[in-house]
């Protein structure tokens, strides 16, 4: 099969797998808000998406790498997300808003490692991977503007299931691209430890950031008056610029991917001091945007480090579970600031926690 058309088809994959997260994801604050007063009860909903993906990426990740097999958890996962996000619709009460989101995260931890490692082997040009993977970014601009523009909060989990089975439609079109099977016993500790410096610095910086998701679009609802769409302009501009910045990293941005790592970590410092500081909905735009520059540094930059120097699939499923603990520290962190403090005060917390995890970056060997 041409290359060219892999790589369409890849992109097509990863858009409607992430077009599928996005549409619920940013909302999610708003539509737990529908089923309980409490914030802490939020966040905890919030959580549990993420904290069922920490032990789903992990596992499927390794086991991705074991059986040399990506094609078969891609797929296994976009049907589950098409079956758990659509679950959500029924969802009329807080424990049955919980369990759907426990299972929608063991659905993307089964697909997000594998589709990683299945983007980077089927790329023949090393360089054009970062554009392949920016329609990661795609599929959240789109998704956030879809919610935005049906401003119905039950419809979209109807769409988000489509999505996800869209995606699954074209992956059955996907080659079946032979992988090494790693069978190293101790593999994901040995990793870990050599990675640590990495892997902690996300840590921190995506708690913090995690923590303000939580928050802010309660914050630009509830006490600036936006609207659902005018939300998603917010976040557009955030997946927008990421989109731009991946594409420029195929062909114009040609420094290293640690530095590339250590750059996004720092500059998130700034995003959430200007955020700390808006007074009208539309003022987080810019802050907003710097934050997707922000993501697409450090996403290609500590992916591609960790898969040019470890098992692929087992690495970025690590990658993508440290963001997934933090996505649960971050929401319960935000839930308890929140109800005994301001908003704000979680910017606060954001700005000191990634301050010392790019510190810790500066860590990292090159």
């Amino acid at each position: 099969m041409h290359q060219l058309s892999i790589n369409n088809l890849v992109r097509s994959t990863t858009f409607f797998q992430h077009a599928g997260i996005a549409i619920i994801f940013v909302f999610m604050p708003i539509i737990a808000r529908d089923v309980t007063d409490s914030l802490f009860e939020i966040g905890i909903i919030v959580a549990s998406f993420s904290f069922a993906q920490i032990l789903s990426e992990i596992y499927f990740g390794r086991i991705s790498d074991k059986q040399g097999k990506r094609l078969l958890f891609i797929r296994i996962g976009l049907l589950g997300c098409a079956i758990t996000f659509g679950l959500h619709y029924f969802a009329t009460d807080a424990l049955f808003l919980l369990i759907a989101r426990l299972g929608a995260g063991i659905a993307t931890g089964i697909m997000i490692p594998a589709m990683l490692a299945y983007t980077y082997e089927a790329g023949k040009e090393k360089a054009k991977v970062a554009s392949v993977i920016s329609f990661h970014a795609l599929g959240w601009m789109v998704g956030i503007l879809a919610a935005g523009i049906v401003n119905d909060e039950r419809l979209i989990f109807i769409i988000s299931a489509g999505l996800f089975l869209a995606g699954f439609a074209v992956s059955t079109r996907l080659p079946n691209i032979a992988t090494k099977k790693e069978v190293e016993p101790g593999t994901t500790k040995k990793i870990i430890t050599k990675n640590k410096f990495l892997f902690l610095s996300l840590l921190l910086r995506h708690i913090g950031a995690a923590a303000v998701w939580t928050i802010l679009p309660l914050m630009l609802m509830e006490r600036m008056g936006a609207h659902l769409y005018e939300i998603s302009i917010v976040y557009i501009s955030n997946t927008l610029t990421a989109f731009v910045i991946m594409n420029l990293m195929a062909s114009k941005i040609k420094i290293r991917n640690v530095t590339k790592f250590k750059i996004g970590i720092g500059l998130t410092i700034f995003v959430f001091v200007g955020l700390s500081q808006i007074t009208e909905w539309w003022m987080a735009m810019p802050f907003m945007s710097l934050v997707g520059a922000t993501w697409a540094f450090l996403f290609i930059g500590g992916n591609f480090h960790l898969m040019e120097n470890n098992p692929k699939s087992t690495s970025t499923g690590i990658f993508s579970s440290t963001l997934s603990i933090a996505s649960v520290i971050g929401p319960v962190i935000a839930g308890s600031i929140a109800f005994y403090l301001e908003y704000v005060s979680v910017m606060y917390f954001a700005i000191a926690l990634i301050i010392f995890g790019f510190l810790i970056s500066l860590k990292i060997r090159t």
